[in-house]
C-alpha cells in the first residue's frame, strides 16, 4: 500500500463524496422522470484506464459499481482539456448495455496529466427505434432499437459538437427530454471535474495518483476475505426467462460458481444461445463485464457491508462466458431487453452464493412486473405526450434474517416510485390503483416480500404502452430451505366494454379511450417451512391485509376465526400436516417443476454440447427445431437422459451445410 490507512480512509470519502456531488447535480437538472424520480442513472470516478474508483451509495442505479469504460475510453485517439465524450452503442468498446443507455467520460488533467475520468449514465425514455421507448422483447436486431453513437467527442476542447446533438434530436420522440437530461450529465461531469480539482489541491497530486490504485488494492483484499470465509466446492444453479419472444420458448441461464480458496469463478456454460429477440446481453467476453458481476457485488456486500464499493472487488471472481450465448452475442444481436436477462441473472448469481451460504443470504427476489412507459396524446397540449411512470417490480425474498420487504426489494430496490400527482401531471392518464398485492409473498418462516400492483387508464386512441422486463408469469420467484415460491406477474387489458384480456408476457400494447391495464409483478419467495412461522406474525400479517384468512390456514397451518387465532385448532391442523424439507436448497413453483420433467439437466447438457458445435446463426434455429421435436414424442419415448434430444439433433442438423452430421458419442 502506497498511501497510510488514515489517509486512503479520508481520500475514500472524498472521492465518494465527489461522486455523490455528481449524482446531486445530475438529479436535481435532469428532465425526464425516468431520470429525476426513477433515478436510472450512475455517476462516479474512473481510473485513468478507465476502472470505477469511487461511486454513490443512495442515488441512482447503484448496481454500476465496478463499471469498466476501459473499452470506450479507448476508442477515442486523443484528450485534451474541455473534452467530453459520448456514446450510446452496446457493441462498441462493451459499455453502454443497450442503446437508451447514454454513457459520458470527461478526462480530469492535472497539469497535463490526465488522473481521472468522471463518467456516468443516463436511461433516456427514449432512443427513436421500432416502439416507443425503443425497447420490446420481439425486436430481433440492434438496428430496430434506436439511432447509436460509437464513442465519439460531444465537446472538443470545450467546443460543443451541435451536429452529433441535432442528429440525436431529430430521431428520438422526445427531444426536449433528451436534450435535458444530455445537459443534466454535462453538468454532472463538470462537477466532477471541479471537485476532483479540489481533492488534488487538499491532499496533492501525488497522494490522489497513488490513493486511487489503493483504494482498488483494498477492494480486492476485502472480497477475497469474504470469499475465503465460504466453503470450498462448486454451487450450481440454473434459472429461466419465461419466453425468448411472443409465444416463444423459455431461456435458460445457468452458473456453476467455483469457491476455492479466497478466488472464485463464476462459470455460465449452459446458459441458452444468442436469441432472435432482443433479451442477449453485450458483455463482448470481458471476463468482468459489470453487467455478469451485479449479482456477485450484491453478495459480497451482503455478506459484509464494509467492503469498499469500487472495481477492486471484481477481481476476486473470473467469468467463464462462451461466444455467441445469450450472455456473449455477437452483433448485431438485439440487446434492448437486456436489463430483464440481466435482473434474471443476478438472481441466478445469488441462487449460486445462496448454497454456499444459505444462513446468510435471502432466496429468490420477485422479479417480472416491468418498467412502464407510456406514449398517449395530450388533449390539453394538443402534442404527443410521452414519459416512463412507475417501475412495477416486487418484494425480496425472505433469509434466515426475517421477511423479504415489500414492494421494491433486493436487486430492484434502487428504482424509485413515482408520485401519483407528477405521472397525472407528465401524462393524460389515471392511476386507479399503486399498491401491494396481498398472498403473493411467498410462504415460508421467512415471508417473501409482496408484489406490486399498478392499474392505469388512457384516454386517447392508440395509446402505446410498453411494460419493459415482463416476465415471471411461468417460472416464479424460487424459495429455499423449506420455503415456498413467490406469486407469478400478470398483466391484464380491460376494455371500456368490459371486456377482459390476459396479455401473458406481451410488452408492447395499443390501447383504446378508456381502457385500463394492470400490471402485477412476481413476489418474493419465502425461506424455511412455514409451518413453524410464529402464530403471533401470521395474525399479524392477517390483520395487516398481507396474508389472507384462507391463506394463513393453507400455507401456515394457522386458524383465524373473528379476527383472532383458534390456538386449538391451529395446534392440531400444524401438527397433523408434514414438515417441509427444510434440508432442500431450492424450491420451485409447478410450472418450473412440470418443465424440467421433460427439460431435465441431461437433456439440456445434449442440446449445449450440439449447439457449442455449430454456427451461432444457427443455434436459435436448431434450439426452437429441437424443442418441437421434443415436444411432440409421446410419453413412453421421454426418458429425459439426453437421448431423444440428440435424436432430434441429428435430423436437424442435416439440413445443415458443411458441418459434420454426426453429434460425439454420449458418455457412459
Amino acid at each position: 500500500m502506497r498511501i497510510d490507512p488514515v489517509t486512503l480512509k479520508v481520500l475514500e470519502n472524498h472521492a465518494q463524496a465527489v461522486a455523490e456531488s455528481m449524482a446531486y447535480t445530475l438529479f436535481r437538472t435532469a428532465h425526464s422522470t425516468f431520470v429525476k424520480e426513477t433515478e436510472d442513472f450512475t455517476t462516479g470516478l474512473v481510473t485513468p484506464q478507465g476502472m470505477t474508483f469511487a461511486s454513490p451509495r443512495d442515488l441512482g442505479a447503484t448496481w454500476f459499481i465496478g463499471l469498466d469504460y476501459a473499452g470506450a475510453i479507448s476508442l477515442i485517439d486523443n484528450y485534451e482539456e474541455g473534452d467530453i465524450c459520448v456514446t450510446n452503442d452496446p457493441y462498441s468498446g462493451f459499455v453502454c448495455t443497450h442503446t437508451p443507455d447514454m454513457h459520458i467520460w470527461k478526462p480530469i488533467f492535472w497539469e497535463g496529466e490526465i488522473i481521472a475520468f468522471a463518467v456516468g449514465h443516463i436511461h433516456n425514455t427514449d432512443m427513436g427505434g421500432a416502439v416507443p421507448a425503443s425497447l420490446s422483447r420481439a425486436n430481433t436486431e440492434v438496428h430496430q432499437e434506436g439511432i447509436r453513437f460509437k464513442p465519439t467527442k460531444l465537446y472538443t476542447g470545450g467546443v460543443l459538437n451541435s451536429q452529433l446533438v441535432e442528429t440525436m434530436m431529430l430521431n428520438v420522440r422526445m427531444p426536449d427530454q433528451n436534450w435535458g437530461d444530455l445537459k443534466a450529465q454535462i453538468a454532472a461531469v463538470n462537477t466532477g471535474e471541479r471537485k476532483v480539482h479540489e481533492m488534488i489541491r487538499k491532499f496533492g497530486v501525488d497522494v490522489v495518483r497513488d490513493g486511487i490504485q489503493d483504494l482498488l488494492d483494498v477492494g480486492e483484499a476485502r472480497a477475497r476475505q469474504v470469499i475465503a470465509g465460504l466453503k470450498d466446492g462448486d454451487y450450481r444453479f440454473v434459472d429461466y426467462l419465461d419466453e425468448d419472444g411472443p409465444n416463444g420458448l423459455p431461456v435458460r441461464l445457468e452458473v456453476t460458481l467455483r469457491v476455492k480458496g479466497d478466488r472464485a469463478e463464476m462459470d455460465f456454460t449452459g446458459s441458452d444461445p444468442q436469441l432472435q429477440s432482443a433479451l442477449n446481453m453485450p458483455t463482448g467476453g470481458n471476463p468482468r463485464h459489470i453487467l455478469l458481476m451485479v449479482g456477485y457485488n450484491y453478495c459480497i456486500y451482503t455478506l459484509d457491508p464494509s467492503v469498499p464499493l469500487n472495481g477492486g472487488i471484481l477481481r476476486a471472481v473470473d467469468c467463464v462466458v462462451p461466444e455467441g450465448t445469450i450472455l456473449n452475442p455477437q452483433a448485431p444481436a438485439a440487446v434492448g431487453m437486456r436489463s430483464l436477462t440481466c435482473n434474471r441473472l443476478q438472481g441466478l448469481v445469488m441462487g449460486a452464493f445462496h448454497a454456499a451460504a444459505r444462513d446468510r443470504l435471502p432466496v429468490g427476489p420477485a422479479g417480472g412486473g416491468g418498467i412502464v412507459n407510456v406514449k398517449t396524446f395530450d388533449n390539453r397540449t394538443g402534442k404527443i405526450a410521452m414519459a416512463s411512470i412507475d417501475p412495477v417490480v416486487g418484494g425480496a425474498g425472505g433469509s434466515a434474517f426475517g421477511d423479504g420487504s415489500d414492494g421494491s426489494g433486493a436487486n430492484s430496490s434502487f428504482l424509485k416510485n413515482t408520485p401519483v400527482e407528477i405521472n397525472e401531471v407528465e401524462v393524460p392518464i389515471k392511476l386507479r390503483r399503486y399498491g401491494l398485492v396481498s398472498d403473493s409473498g411467498g410462504a415460508g418462516w421467512a415471508r417473501g416480500g409482496l408484489a406490486t400492483v399498478l392499474e392505469v387508464e388512457v384516454f386517447a386512441p392508440d395509446s402505446v404502452v410498453t411494460a419493459r422486463n415482463r416476465d415471471r408469469s411461468i417460472f416464479a420467484a424460487w424459495g429455499g430451505s423449506g420455503g415456498k415460491a413467490g406469486q407469478t406477474s400478470s398483466f391484464t387489458r380491460k376494455t371500456a366494454t368490459g371486456e377482459v384480456f390476459d396479455l401473458g408476457n406481451t410488452d408492447v400494447i395499443v390501447l383504446d379511450p378508456g381502457d385500463v391495464f394492470t400490471l402485477t409483478s412476481g413476489g418474493g419467495a419465502g425461506y424455511g417451512d412455514p409451518l413453524t412461522r410464529p402464530v403471533e406474525l401470521v395474525a399479524q400479517d392477517v390483520a395487516r391485509g398481507t396474508v389472507g384468512v384462507a391463506a394463513a390456514e393453507a400455507e401456515y397451518g394457522v386458524v383465524i376465526r373473528d379476527g383472532a387465532v383458534d390456538t386449538a385448532a391451529t395446534e392440531a391442523l400444524r401438527a397433523a400436516r408434514p414438515a417441509a424439507d427444510t434440508d432442500a436448497v431450492y424450491s420451485y413453483n409447478g410450472s418450473r417443476i412440470e418443465f424440467e420433467s421433460v427439460w431435465t439437466d441431461a437433456n439440456y447438457a445434449a442440446l449445449t454440447e450440439a449447439l457449442a458445435a455449430v454456427p451461432v446463426n444457427w443455434r436459435h434455429f436448431v434450439k426452437r427445431s429441437v424443442f418441437k421435436h421434443v415436444a411432440a414424442l409421446p410419453e413412453s419415448d421421454r426418458r429425459g437422459d439426453g437421448s431423444e434430444v440428440r435424436a432430434a439433433l441429428s435430423t436437424v442438423l442435416e439440413r445443415l451445410p458443411n458441418q459434420p452430421r454426426k453429434l460425439p458419442e454420449a458418455a457412459e
